[in-house]
């Protein structure tokens, strides 16, 4: 395990850019975040599902089930609000170990048999907490670790991956659970929690900035840093609207996601692979084969072609015609790249972790928010008509706020 060297390292800035994913994967500390997200989003892909079942199972409410599944992403907004400061803290690196640790306890406890549904929920808000922090953490990092030039790729190979992984993750939880139990996945992804820990914890660097420095905000990390931080994020115009559109439109398609196992419990593995195929699709074709001028150009389509494909469920397709509409629509969460670019170039480099933290946060939160909203509409309305419903609300969004965000730039 590298020591806590408080000296500054070589600044990425200064850095041989890198121009493709192997040369990213030649750098030993992005190697390290990358296995270590990696491990994350297979270890969350499984719980989820396998707690999504174990509710499922018990209660038959679509409405507890979606939440179930996403409702971690509730807490994120509340990590966002009080210590995302931390993500730009002096000791970056033994943050994100530390946020690591508390996550592989609370993995390990759901995995405890005949644990009350609300204890369960409970522990989800916890992970929810402190996962934000991680994720601002972890994107602090990556800030430091790639020079600004390859930073838009790293993030998109951090996407490809993570789209891949839960393709993988939905389809292996499928079966899985088909031979063990809910409780025994959640021992398999606790494991892998524990190799994502020792993963980062092996590899990164401590990047320390002096407490002299003004450029950091270090020691004076907390709730009212976080505060100031975020009053001045969201008092610029441009800022809120690519919020906007990073969080609404992203969290009502997670939401018709989360009714996939009330809408075909047979087939919603099949579903849930679906989508994510279909975005890991989309961020390897918009963020290695399109340049950054022709990702702001496409942003505005990729966002429309996020929800157009889920208007036809209010036809009940056979399951062959859903899983390729799904498909097609996971395509168009690479919107999220384009935008996360305009949001870094109108972020001052101090506060890079916090805002990339409050910006991960926001899109988890209203990934919740979606789940949520759908579990509850469709309790009236039903999975089909309720994923109709929100798709097109996800469109009117979308169309409303493009001024805002062609503004933005």
């Amino acid at each position: 395990m590298p020591s806590d060297d408080t000296s500054a390292p070589t600044s990425p800035s200064t850095a041989t850019p890198a121009t493709d994913y192997r040369a990213l994967l030649r750098n030993r500390e992005f190697t390290g975040l990358y296995v270590s997200l990696t491990l994350t989003v297979a270890a969350s892909t499984l719980s989820g599902f396998a707690l999504g079942t174990l509710v499922d199972e018990r209660t038959g409410s679509p409405l507890l089930t979606a939440v179930s599944m996403y409702g971690a992403t509730f807490a994120t907004v509340l990590g966002a609000l009080t210590l995302m400061s931390v993500a730009d803290g002096r000791r970056p690196r033994r943050t994100l170990v530390t946020l690591q640790c508390v996550s592989l306890a609370g993995v390990a406890a759901q995995a405890v048999p005949g644990l009350p549904l609300a204890a369960r929920f409970g522990l989800l808000l916890v992970l929810g907490f402190f996962q934000s922090l991680g994720t601002g953490a972890r994107m602090g990092l990556l800030a430091e670790v790639v020079p600004a030039s390859a930073y838009a790729l790293a993030r998109s190979l951090m996407n490809i991956t993570s789209g891949g992984t839960a393709v993988l993750g939905f389809a292996v939880g499928a079966v899985l659970l088909r031979h063990l139990s809910p409780h025994d996945v959640f021992v398999v992804a606790a494991v892998l929690t524990g190799l994502g820990l020792v993963a980062v914890a092996t590899t990164a660097r401590e990047y320390s900035t002096r407490p002299a420095d003004p450029g950091r905000p270090g020691a004076r990390s907390g709730p009212r840093r976080t505060w100031t931080t975020n009053v001045e994020l969201f008092s610029h115009p441009g800022r809120r609207a690519l919020l906007l559109n990073l969080w609404v439109p992203n969290g009502l398609i997670v939401g018709c996601e989360a009714l996939f196992i009330s809408y075909d419990p047979a087939h919603a593995g099949v579903l849930l692979a679906a989508g994510s195929a279909g975005m890991l699709l989309g961020d390897l074709t918009v963020g290695r084969l399109l340049s950054a001028d022709r990702r702001r150009r496409c942003a505005f389509a990729l966002r429309l072609l996020l929800a157009v494909p889920y208007l036809l469920f209010t036809a009940s397709p056979p399951t062959p015609v859903a899983a390729v509409a799904v498909f097609v629509a996971g395509a168009g969460f690479a919107a999220t790249l384009p935008l996360q670019e305009q949001l870094l170039a109108l972020t001052p480099d101090p506060v890079r972790g916090q805002v990339q933290g409050v910006e991960s946060a926001g899109r988890m939160t209203w990934q919740g928010i979606g789940a949520a909203l759908a579990g509850g509409v469709a309790l009236y309305l039903g999975p089909g008509p309720t994923i109709t419903a929100l798709a097109a609300l996800s469109v009117t969004v979308t169309v409303l706020s493009r001024p805002f965000v062609a503004r933005a730039r």
